[in-house]
């Protein structure tokens, strides 16, 4: 057996993770995990539901008027998101 460098975990995850083609579905479930954290612990209570579809955020907000304001900052979240991952994954968002 061949002795290589130590890796650490998260590497070894990466590396896997790559290897299986999994690494988009990952990011895109990273991305809907991440957006409490971009809008808030306030904002979120009024979120019900969020998925992501083929690079597309779906968030149901169950406030009207949350929502048009959400639908006004609709790039910025999407530029906010994808810089938290480090990665271009969302190409939109779409506010129900």
């Amino acid at each position: 057996m061949k002795r290589t460098d130590p890796k650490s975990v998260n590497q070894i995850i990466d590396e896997y993770l790559s290897h299986e083609g999994l690494t988009a579905t990952v990011d895109e479930q990273r991305a809907a995990y991440l957006w409490p954290e971009v809008v808030g612990h306030v904002i979120n209570r009024y979120t019900t539901r969020r998925y992501v579809h083929k690079g597309v955020l779906h968030v149901y907000i169950s406030s009207a008027p949350l929502k048009q304001e959400l639908s006004f900052c609709r790039e910025r979240l999407t530029a906010d998101i994808n810089a938290a991952i480090g990665r271009p994954v969302l190409t939109g968002i779409v506010i129900h």
